[in-house]
């Protein structure tokens, strides 16, 4: 054929997607991503022969035509991917190396994946890039024009050469070089995109790719605006990070009307780093694998592989979006990085949504090369994906299998070593035995597969002869139980869902919140158990003993895992997530004991879930109050962290030892609170003498609880005590305020009533006439009463401050007397005063030296926290006398 045939052949070939007939909307490029019909073996045999790769001057007529400008004047930049076509080394742009399509639209294979037979000899030289896992075009000998490998219509390898303008962008009819419509150059001409499913993360793309800044905002302009011009592609699907919009996920237009009739576009701003995300698998042979590369100052960097692992991979696959079973891979598996080792020492536990959260070591600090660089897979949840259940770690347990969206176990009539060998090789480990099923919790799944038959030379389990999914004769005793062994670190299983622990005293405690469809939310308490408790803190990565399978004792060690109800933590604000869930205990995550829907419950906030990881559990004897805690008082042993009187927190669990609370009985026996009070000692209880007002003086009415925090959740320091005597102010008059104080003697050996621990603890009393304002400051009120929506279950403290007698004197006239504190903070925007329920607790000061002195008994005020209306407190220090007079204290 002569040149000028040759010409004309291709010059045919490209022209039908050009004239066609077809509306302008409706081109179907169904040649982007497939081969075109094979052409006569004339034409196909007429392509540059390998004896002559380098004869460059007989290609020009066959190469696109070079991106016609826009109709009108663009700056350099605007068109500066179309200028890109500009031959550089090796025949295509300078710093443009990923065009991974021939100038006919063949896609290209990977370097790695060269069929044995070819349908033609490729250029010669090209044997350094034999074994590369990527798919790009390349010009091996740094002359000739770009090629690569494809699968034509008879599904033989051949090669083709490629076009180094396809994939170029531009942006046209913007206001600026900054914005406008989205055209992207293919098969010899200028085409847009349809705006279906256009984001910010596909602008942003295009934005990097113009050299206009990593941050994209999309936009869509209609197309009656763009005159005759074919639509190439629809649903791009980048990830934000790609360095050009062919590496982005995408559909094919096949014609048809897109949707609302508009085109993709952006705004382009330049700001620094991408705009979405900060991490990136590169070198992979999917978009679920690759080298983990990080961006940080302005440019990307790889991971060193020192203590690299499952929980690190976990982590990646989740701040990327995928799910399944993650995979961590060492030395460089995905081949070796350019730019810097960003970071070292990763630490994961598996729990983290983002590798920033993980420990690690400072930016920029290792001792690696890039022979270590890491890498990771994420293999997506499909039919036949295999994982161990039930042991103690993703190594061993019952074999289960997925399919149609529900994990199976399988029987082991006919098992033997090969099937053995084919899972544990499966599941990245070289070699395992079978073992007994009984040694892990029995599954309550399917039985998917039985009488399976290996060879030992399968690639994939499910390669293996079998009968089909769901026959056989078997029960779960019969489960294939495996345990496969080191020499591979094996695949992590998606751990579901992140949790947190939110409003505990420590980061080992608190609120238990889960991270579903992208917002934190709270797990109802129905069925919570201790149980569910320890998976939770195994989950968090807290060595917990699982004791849940003994009774409690008041010996019990620390380090448990304890689960708390009733909103223990306090009220979570998000979504209920997870209702009803039922852990045996040896679970790894908390995503496998849920059986019912996600967000499907009958619950309010304030039944949300809390733990206690390594709880402190060990309980006082009942051998009496011996030295030294029996001659102490006004002793904080747990004050370090500062829920709610009216303007109040929660207060720490033992935070105020010598807080009690005066219960009513009931014939039921569970009884109600009624007001709090203040212990004196350990048989002598403080509290307002109006407490018993309403029911009378009778010892039978009345208990007193010690050690409580949550009124309803019971507490491993709380302990319930009869009445035994109850003392009047002789000179209190039920229609007075005045004298309102109270004694109450707890049932008990003198001494020896209510137990004395580090929760449970006795307040100092003041001396007589003592004037707090001049002696005390740091001064708190405590209780349970209404915080202003309702009565609180925890707990409450608030600091508030004393205030000189004549604010109550104004305020309340002649009811205001010298027996009596006037305490509030009486600011518009922080009002703190006690409330209904408070009645009978304590109002505590600091003395200097560290000792907390009972200065204030809560008595009454004009409703709770009324602007200029504070609350008024019995003062102690008048009625010392006969305090010690009555508890020969």
């Amino acid at each position: 054929m002569t040149p000028v045939r040759f010409v004309v052949a291709l010059i045919l070939g490209a022209l039908p997607e050009v004239v066609s007939s077809d509306p302008v909307l409706r081109y179907p490029l169904r040649h982007r991503h497939r081969h075109p019909p094979f052409p006569s073996p004339q034409f196909a045999y007429y392509l540059p022969t390998p004896q002559r790769p380098r004869r460059t001057p007989l290609s020009p007529p066959a190469r696109p035509p070079r991106p016609a400008p826009a109709p009108r004047a663009q700056s350099p930049l605007a068109l500066h991917a179309g200028q890109a076509t500009r031959p550089g080394p090796g025949g295509c742009p300078a710093g443009r190396p990923w065009v991974n399509v021939t100038d006919f639209g063949a896609p290209c294979l990977r370097w790695a994946d060269v069929p044995p037979l070819l349908e033609r000899s490729p250029p010669a030289g090209w044997a350094p890039l034999r074994g590369q896992r990527h798919n790009f075009c390349r010009s091996p000998d740094g002359a000739g024009r770009p090629w690569c490998f494809y699968r034509n219509a008879r599904g033989r390898g051949d090669w083709g050469y490629c076009d180094c303008g396809h994939g170029s962008v531009r942006l046209r009819g913007g206001k600026s070089a900054f914005e406008g419509t989205v055209e992207v150059y293919a098969h010899g001409a200028w085409g847009t995109v349809c705006g279906s499913h256009w984001d910010d993360p596909d602008a942003s793309v295009v934005c990097h790719q113009l050299q206009l800044g990593r941050k994209g905002i999309a936009k869509q302009a209609p197309f009656s605006g763009l005159g005759l011009i074919p639509i190439y592609w629809s649903n791009v699907r980048c990830r934000g990070d790609e360095e050009n919009i062919l590496l982005c996920d995408k559909d094919i237009w096949q014609g048809g009307a897109c949707p609302q009739k508009m085109a993709a576009a952006v705004t382009c701003s330049f700001s620094h780093g991408p705009a979405s995300p900060v991490l990136r698998l590169v070198g992979g042979s999917t978009t679920h694998e690759g080298r983990v590369e990080v961006y940080h100052a302005g440019q990307w960097g790889t991971v060193c592989d020192d203590q690299w692992d499952a929980a690190d991979a976990e982590v990646v696959c989740r701040q990327l979006g995928l799910s399944g079973m993650a995979k961590a891979w060492p030395q460089a598996r995905f081949g070796e990085g350019t730019g810097p080792v960003m970071l070292d020492e990763v630490r994961c536990t598996g729990n983290e949504l983002s590798i920033e959260q993980c420990p690690k070591s400072s930016w920029g600090e290792h001792n690696c090369g890039h022979r270590e660089d890491a890498g990771v897979s994420c293999t997506p949840l499909t039919d036949g994906v295999l994982r161990l259940a039930g042991g103690k770690d993703s190594h061993e347990g019952h074999l289960e299998v997925y399919y149609r969206g529900q994990w199976g176990t399988v029987c082991d009539d006919g098992w033997t070593e090969l099937n053995t060998y084919v899972v544990c090789r499966q599941l990245g480990f070289k070699y395992g035995k079978q073992v007994s099923a009984n040694h892990f919790e029995e599954s309550r799944g399917p039985i998917w597969l039985d009488d399976v038959s290996c060879s030992g030379r399968e690639a994939s389990f499910l390669q293996c002869p079998r009968p089909q999914w769901g026959r056989h004769d078997c029960s779960h005793r019969e489960d294939v139980g495996i345990a496969c062994y080191p020499g591979g670190e094996g695949h992590r299983l998606s751990l579901g869902f992140p949790i947190r622990l939110m409003d505990g005293e420590s980061k080992k405690e608190g609120r238990v919140e889960v991270f579903i469809n992208g917002q934190w939310g709270t797990v109802c308490d129905d069925g919570w158990t201790d149980k569910d408790a320890a998976v939770v803190c195994r989950q968090l990565g807290y060595k917990c003993m699982t004791d849940f399978l003994r009774p409690l004792t008041r010996s019990a060690s620390r380090g448990a895992a304890r689960a708390r109800t009733m909103a223990y933590f306090g009220e979570g604000k998000g979504p209920i997530h997870v209702d009803n869930v039922k852990c045996t205990g040896n679970e790894r995550s908390l995503a496998d004991c849920i059986k019912d829907d996600i967000g499907r419950h009958n619950c309010r906030h304030s039944e949300d879930a809390g733990v206690i990881c390594d709880y402190v559990g060990k309980k006082p004897s009942g051998n009496g109050n011996k030295e030294p805690l029996s001659s102490v008082c006004g002793l904080r042993l747990r004050h370090r962290r500062q829920k709610r009187i009216i303007g109040g927190e929660n207060s720490l669990r033992g935070g105020w030892p010598w807080q009690v609370s005066l219960r009513l009985k009931s014939s039921h026996g569970d009884g109600r609170l009624l007001c709090g009070a203040t212990l004196l000692s350990s048989c002598w209880v403080l509290t307002a003498a109006h407490c018993f007002k309403r029911y009378g003086n009778s010892t039978r009415s009345y208990a007193v609880r010690v050690g409580d925090y949550h009124t309803l959740v019971p507490e491993e320091f709380e302990e319930e005590v009869g009445v035994q005597q109850i003392v009047l102010h002789r000179a209190y008059r039920p229609d007075s305020s005045d004298y309102d104080i109270a004694l109450v003697r707890l049932q008990g050996p003198d001494g020896q009533c209510a137990r004395f621990s580090s929760h449970v603890l006795p307040a100092c009393l003041p001396a007589w006439r003592e004037r707090p304002q001049k002696t005390a400051s740091n001064c708190h009120i405590t209780g349970w009463g209404d915080t202003g929506r309702a009565y609180s279950r925890t707990l409450q403290q608030a600091a508030i401050p004393l205030l000189p007698k004549r604010f109550c004197e104004e305020r309340y006239k002649g009811r205001f007397t010298g027996r009596m504190l006037c305490a509030g903070n009486l600011r518009e925007l922080r009002r703190v005063d006690s409330c209904q329920g408070d009645s009978g607790g304590p109002l505590m000061c600091e003395r200097p030296g560290a000792s907390w002195v009972v200065y204030g008994v809560t008595s009454w005020g004009y409703g709770c926290g009324v602007k200029d209306s504070p609350g008024v407190y019995t003062k102690v220090s008048a009625f010392v006398p006969w305090i010690k007079s009555v508890t020969k204290l």
